[in-house]
């Protein structure tokens, strides 16, 4: 292979550097030399995404337990396994703002402004899935923005963000079942 077309690996640092830096920067903070995004910007960005997920768990709890008529019992299960994992979410996504030096912002004031998806006024088990299903497209959209966002200058907050993705892309499916199944008509192209 042409040395001019090779790529080069990225230096690796030898570990008494490493050990002696490691011992040097102690008293900066949680973010290490080598973290090349921007701390205060990523927290900041962190924020949105702790009140979205905040957001979602207090809406899928309200459907969960609001959900009425005869075949809801299935789907008030769903929208409480979904309560559930939306709350992982959170707490994930408060850790990292955490290990970023931030202190994560579950103050409700301001709350729905803070977040990406709305709560909703549903009032019947259509509308209710509907809801959801709006609010999951848009965590899905956001949150593949934000992988592409941090890419390599923050691994740590991509990784994160990619795994709360695969179980969002799980809810939108869901939600998408959930409505054919309720309405008997697909809404959405696959």
């Amino acid at each position: 292979m042409d040395q001019a077309v090779k790529t080069k690996k990225p230096f690796l640092t030898d570990i008494k550097t490493l050990r002696e830096r490691a011992k040097k920067h102690l008293g900066e903070g949680n973010v290490t030399f080598t973290y090349e995004g921007d701390a205060n910007k990523t927290i900041e960005i962190l924020q949105a995404v702790l009140a979205t997920e905040i957001v979602c768990v207090l809406r899928y709890t309200m459907h969960s337990v609001a959900a009425a008529g005869l075949s809801s019992e299935g789907v008030k299960k769903e929208f409480e396994v979904h309560a559930g994992e939306e709350l992982a979410h959170a707490l994930s996504v408060a850790e990292r703002i955490n290990q970023l030096g931030g202190v994560p912002d579950f103050n409700p004031k301001g709350l729905a402004t803070r977040s990406s998806t709305e709560y909703g006024d549903a009032e019947n088990l259509v509308e209710m899935i509907t809801e959801n299903l709006i609010a999951e497209r848009i965590a899905v959209d956001h949150y593949r923005e934000l992988v592409r966002y941090f890419g390599n200058d923050d691994p740590g907050t991509r990784t994160m963000l990619e795994g709360i993705l695969v179980t969002e892309e799980e809810h939108l499916n869901d939600m998408h079942d959930l409505l054919v199944a309720h309405q008997g008509k697909p809404t959405l192209s696959r």
